[in-house]
């Protein structure tokens, strides 16, 4: 792979090609990607779904949609300092085709602010909530007459996938949705491959899937375009990750660890103790011990660790994806940065902590088994009514029922498969709290 190529400006439907020399250096084609998603109705939905705790009355607790406001300052940390080193580098890039490192960090930024727009509602419970319909409840009848491909799709159903669907996908007057540039949606790509075969190898592009059966055709158009290597070939898809998706991920990785567990300790469900003696490993070289010491409030003394600890671990991911630049442009590198972190060990026990104090803590799973419910009553009324309605049977109920989708998944004259798939990204669009009214009213709770 290329940096040239991996930086492509183009987007769906340019004729021709847009050249980096030629933006315009007031608002760049990287930094509209950002507005683009930050003003979506899909980013906005992210503001009322789980990232640690479901339906949380505690307002100081991260929700999707701070955590992505997070994960993109982050990341666009890492692009630009990531940038700087790469144009030292390969300074033809800039001399030639003048990419400067901001462009890396706006390309970073962008895709870390989408990274969990496609996730359901209720954290990871809602992906497994939607899976385990089709794999243990009543939609697997729909295995008979779908693909192996198509099934596991939905039986498998991956937040990843919805946000590229949602990010890309053509509909009625908006052609290539939020038409963002391939360098964005490169980087975006966790997961360059189809959901069969299951995790073929270790490497960390093959953990999950990234693309649903529908978006295949757009997403083989991007990653021809950018120059991703293809891992597989014939009646398999799988790619090689883009460079800058290690960027991505480090953010997320660098969040979910540091700031879930700072919630945990503000919860109370973790001892500030702990904080110290954990957080204290990260942050011993940078710490101010007279500045930490004059801090009062609990609150302030953890922000201060928590901003170390996030620059500690920036600076060491930079580290790892710099000297490890040959090998991810070969698509020879299978691990996330973090994995090579000098402060794995480190990193470790704080997850390893927050799994037992939080993600595992009596709140949390009391909410998830409710949230499963929820969304399994959803899924069943809704498919079973659209189905009926393709295949004319459908009572003056389901009727009733397809008339409270928005109109974009009422169709029911499509194949069975995108019948089933737009209604698991319709229940992945709800917020928590959308989900649990509508399910209050199909069950008749709520009028």
């Amino acid at each position: 792979m290329n940096w040239e190529q991996l930086l492509s400006l183009k987007r769906f439907g340019d004729k021709h090609k847009r050249i980096r020399k030629e933006q315009d250096e007031t608002r760049l084609g990287f930094e509209v990607d950002y507005d683009r998603v930050i003003f979506s109705s899909a980013f906005r939905s992210l503001q009322d779904k789980t990232q640690v705790i479901p339906l949380s009355k505690t307002d100081f607790v991260h929700t999707r949609l701070t955590h992505s406001l997070e994960v993109s300052v982050v990341g666009r940390s890492l692009g630009r300092i990531a940038g700087r080193k790469i144009l030292e580098k390969h300074p033809y890039l800039r001399e030639i085709h003048g990419y400067q490192f901001n462009d890396f960090g706006a390309i970073v930024a962008a895709a870390a602010l989408a990274h969990d727009i496609g996730n359901p509602p209720f954290g990871h419970s809602g992906e497994k909530a939607i899976g385990e319909y089709f794999k243990t409840g009543k939609g697997q009848q729909y295995a008979a007459v779908l693909s192996e491909k198509e099934f596991q799709d939905i039986a498998d159903f991956e937040g990843n996938a919805n946000g590229f669907k949602l990010l890309s996908e053509s509909r009625t007057g908006v052609a290539g949705g939020l038409r963002l540039s391939y360098a964005t949606l490169g980087a975006f790509m966790k997961y360059p491959k189809e959901s069969l075969p299951i995790k073929p190898t270790k490497h960390i592009a093959d953990k999950k899937f990234g693309f649903f059966q529908s978006d295949v055709a757009s997403f083989e158009e991007i990653a021809k375009e950018l120059g991703l290597i293809q891992t597989r070939s014939g009646k398999d898809i799988g790619y090689c990750r883009h460079p800058l998706t290690f960027l991505v991920e480090a953010a997320d990785d660098i969040c979910y660890t540091i700031i879930d567990f700072e919630d945990g300790i503000n919860l109370g469900l973790i001892s500030e103790d702990y904080a110290l003696e954990y957080l204290i490993k990260l942050v011993k070289d940078s710490i101010n011990i007279q500045k930490y010491h004059e801090l009062v409030y609990r609150e302030d003394r953890i922000s201060y660790l928590r901003a170390l600890a996030i620059n500690t671990l920036i600076t060491d991911a930079i580290d790892v994806f710099v000297a490890h630049e040959a090998e991810i442009l070969k698509g020879e590198f299978t691990v996330s940065l973090l994995e090579k972190s000098k402060f794995k060990a480190q990193i470790n026990d704080i997850i390893d902590l927050s799994v037992r104090k939080i993600y595992d803590s009596q709140e949390v799973i009391e909410k998830e088994i409710a949230g499963y419910k929820v969304i399994s009553d959803i899924l069943e009324v809704y498919t079973t009514a659209l189905i009926r309605d393709r295949e004319g049977n459908s009572s003056n109920y389901d009727h009733l029922m397809i008339s409270t989708l928005p109109e974009f998944y009422r169709q029911s004259d499509t194949s069975v498969y995108n019948i089933l798939l737009n209604t698991c990204c319709y229940v992945a669009s709800l917020s928590d709290s959308a989900a649990v009214h509508i399910h209050n009213k199909i069950m008749g709770k709520t009028l």
